[in-house]
């Protein structure tokens, strides 16, 4: 549990969640003016309703014959120690994810100690229910599925595109394929395990909005996580393992307990929280403000050495 959770900017539109959860009928659409539903767009943390229901299975640990990927996993969290920890709950299909995650990494770029700085990736289904199997682009699935107006669509559309270039990104919902994301964020838990979170969530990220790729396809996933370093094997063991199941599983009840409601969702310490796609200094701010708090009991260690012979781990005395 966050203790205390502050949360920062926490404004969620009701109107364009529901809009895009549920849709709206004519009559409802109508009560909506351009300038209401740029604001929406523009201010809204939201994409889809998270409808949870799968209940928090044990998360069993790596067995005996993984004793490689304990050993890579070791080492990585020793090169972990005394950062301060950024959680970042997030699905790869949310637009407003990306966004934030470039706004983010703006302000990040901006922080005088971000080599101290842990940045933690963590799970989120916005639609568990889809298919693996491509049906639907980002387009028709708004319109088909959830029952809303074309002109009203392709209006948000590209809203959240000219958003999304301001950034740098370039989004093609037009291409888009509407796919349960469940396999890809056992990937991003594999990863994890590497010190290569963040690069599977771009990788991932550009996949899904700008080239297109199903992002279920297990062969798709398997190559864009050797792009990225991963081996082959240990991706195809992911996608079976049902340790990576439960990490995700266990990612998404924790995102419960903590009152997450809609991703992007940034905790930095376990004492304040960013929610939705912010600008970069409300970033900043927030990461400087816990940073402070973290470093008053994280201090650091500084010694006067005074230098005599010795020898190294590397075997050099002298």
């Amino acid at each position: 549990m966050l203790n205390p959770l502050i949360f920062q900017n926490k404004q969620e539109n009701v109107v364009f969640y529901t809009l895009l959860t549920h849709g709206f009928n004519t009559g409802d659409l109508k009560t909506i003016n351009k300038n209401s539903m740029n604001k929406i767009i523009t201010q809204t943390s939201f994409w889809f309703i998270a409808l949870f229901g799968i209940s928090l299975m044990s998360c069993a640990q790596v067995s005996d014959d993984h004793s490689k990927e304990e050993k890579v996993t070791t080492e990585y969290k020793n090169s972990m120690e005394n950062k301060m920890k950024v959680e970042i709950w997030s699905d790869v299909m949310c637009p407003f994810c990306y966004i934030g995650k470039r706004n983010f990494e703006a302000a990040l770029e901006k922080f005088a100690d971000k080599e101290h700085i842990e940045v933690i990736w963590k799970s989120y289904l916005l639609a568990p229910d889809l298919p693996e199997v491509v049906n639907e682009t980002y387009h028709d699935y708004l319109v088909k599925v959830k029952g809303m107006d074309v002109a009203q669509v392709n209006g948000m559309l590209d809203n959240v595109t000219q958003s999304a270039k301001q950034v740098g990104l370039e989004y093609n919902f037009d291409i888009a394929k509407m796919v349960s994301s469940l396999s890809a964020h056992k990937l991003i838990q594999l990863a994890t395990t590497k010190g290569l979170g963040d690069q599977a969530e771009e990788r991932l990220f550009s996949a899904f909005f700008t080239e297109g790729k199903s992002i279920a396809d297990l062969e798709t996933l398997t190559e864009l996580g050797k792009e990225i370093g991963l081996d082959e094997a240990e991706i195809k063991t992911a996608f079976t393992d049902e340790k990576y199941a439960q990490l995700v599983q266990q990612d998404i009840e924790e995102a419960r307990q903590i009152g997450v409601q809609g991703v992007p969702f940034f905790v930095m310490d376990r004492k304040y929280a960013v929610s939705g796609a912010q600008p970069a200094e409300a970033f900043l701010e927030n990461i400087e403000k816990a940073f402070t708090e973290w470093r008053k009991l994280n201090p650091v260690t500084k010694l006067e050495i005074t230098q005599g012979k010795s020898c190294t781990p590397d075997g050099l005395c002298d």
